[in-house]
């Protein structure tokens, strides 16, 4: 790729945000462009903003639908909040996983922690409805009814 190529690349490609909406049965964090080594902080800031309290009610989504690339930093990011959220009795649930990531975490097994769904709505409320929900997944049955991706 010539240099004018890859700046004009550069130039078009969607700039990095997390948007965060909370309502009374959690926060969901709508990611939007690459999620990677640049923009990786932003997500952390909006994490610890939203989470760094440790009085989270309701369930933590995140949104990927928008996500147009996600790599090993994002991943890494996207564990530390699950890891919060678990040391926070919490439940951590991506929502809209693009086949691409979808297929990233069957590769890497991380298919069997992330608790994934369709859209951020059905996440939301099927955290009202899995009795003892804890420890950032929910539990296993939940996972599988509802679970986003073959």
């Amino acid at each position: 790729m010539s240099w004018a190529a890859w700046r004009t690349h550069v130039e078009e490609t969607e700039v990095f945000t997390v948007d965060v909406r909370r309502d009374a049965r959690g926060v969901v964090f709508t990611l939007r462009g690459d999620l990677d080594f640049h923009s990786v902080v932003q997500l952390y800031e909006a994490g610890e903003e939203e989470l760094g309290t440790g009085r989270v009610t309701g369930a933590v989504v995140i949104d990927c639908a928008h996500l147009a690339y996600c790599d090993s930093t994002g991943i890494s990011a996207l564990l530390k909040l699950y890891h919060q959220m678990s040391a926070q009795d919490g439940v951590l649930c991506l929502a809209s996983v693009t086949d691409n990531l979808n297929r990233l975490f069957e590769l890497t097994g991380l298919k069997q922690i992330f608790c994934l769904h369709t859209d951020p709505e059905e996440a939301l409320n099927a955290r009202l409805h899995v009795p003892g929900a804890v420890a950032a997944g929910a539990d296993s049955a939940a996972r599988t009814g509802t679970e986003h991706g073959g």
